[in-house]
């Protein structure tokens, strides 16, 4: 076991400071998208028992993630949407 200490201390006193640097630094970029991870997850998490709420005080859920999705788009951006999507309902004798 000392062996094994003894060597792993020399190949890191060998090792270039660049090279340990990167290394940290690989390390910590890895742990901190690891950490983003997690947290996405627990909000993703969140974001659903709120549409579970939302849906047992009888709101149509499809409804409310349209409407999230329509409100994060810019004005103009929406209104060429829905003007396309008008415009392909009339041709095809929906509206």
């Amino acid at each position: 076991m000392i062996a094994t200490q003894t060597s792993a201390s020399t190949k890191a006193e060998r090792e270039a400071p660049s090279t340990r640097f990167a290394k940290d630094q690989l390390r910590s970029i890895i742990e901190r998208v690891e950490r983003l991870e997690e947290e996405k997850k627990t909000i993703a998490d969140d974001i659903r028992d709120v549409y579970a709420e939302a849906k047992g005080n009888g709101f149509d859920v499809k409804a409310l993630r349209t409407i999230v999705r329509l409100r994060k788009q810019d004005a103009g951006e929406r209104q060429e949407q829905e003007t396309i999507l008008e415009t392909y309902m009339l041709a095809l004798g929906m509206v």
